[in-house]
């Protein structure tokens, strides 16, 4: 009976001391995942950029806090951090692709893939989280008061006759869009609203849902959509 017991206790010792290594191991598993975002390492490389490694200042391109003055460069301010980062990746060019899935005009390379190729998925995090707490100062407007109807009819209810769907019904009635899924279009320059609707509908910008309705666009839409857009607040 002793026998049985001191094996049974022996059998209990290493029972809980396999539960004590697996709760060991899945606490240093679960330390070993991604770190969280940083917006101060973000903020000091979007400012300052990192001549170490080659990376150039963001900001100078796109503006104290990703505050833009120049129109063909797109404010990044308050833009949704999910959004950021995944745009940031996808300039990259990926392992065994030929090229990434934003290009510029005619397919050649968008001057942003040179600018992201010593980005690390940390560095591209931290900015974009630095970026979408940032508020948006000196929004864009609407400069074309003769594109207004045809702006907001395709805003609020889509080309039905084309199955053009209502802008609003992703990017949100006050064009604000929906973090994690979609991006703000409103105070964004116009004329880049535009020339990423004609990317996407010449797949020079991957992405199949808005190459779809961008390619029912003529245009016409295209400029009178993304000059309202711009206007939304």
């Amino acid at each position: 009976m002793k026998r049985v017991l001191s094996r049974m206790l022996v059998a209990s010792g290493l029972l809980l001391g396999a539960s004590a290594l697996s709760a060991t191991s899945f606490a240093a598993n679960g330390a070993a995942g991604p770190a969280k975002p940083d917006a101060a390492k973000g903020g000091q490389l979007f400012d300052q950029g990192d001549a170490a490694r080659g990376i150039i200042a963001c900001a100078s391109c796109h503006g104290a806090a990703g505050n833009s003055t120049i129109p063909v460069n797109p404010n990044l301010a308050a833009q949704p951090h999910e959004y950021l980062a995944k745009q940031l990746a996808d300039f990259k060019v990926k392992e065994g692709a030929k090229a990434p899935l934003r290009n510029g005009p005619g397919g050649n390379p968008s001057p942003m893939t040179v600018m992201v190729q010593n980005l690390t998925p940390a560095d591209m995090q931290n900015i974009a989280l630095y970026l979408a707490t940032q508020p948006l100062k000196e929004p864009a407007t609407a400069g074309h008061e003769n594109l207004v109807e045809l702006g907001q009819k395709i805003w609020r209810g889509g080309l039905p006759d084309r199955n053009v769907p209502a802008c609003a019904a992703c990017h949100s009635a006050n064009g604000a869009g929906i973090p994690g899924q979609y991006p703000r279009l409103s105070g964004q320059f116009p004329v880049y609203i535009e020339e990423q609707l004609k990317l996407f509908r010449s797949g020079d910008r991957k992405n199949d849902v808005m190459h779809a309705i961008a390619d029912r666009m003529s245009d016409a839409d295209i400029k009178a959509v993304s000059d309202y857009a711009a206007g939304l607040r």
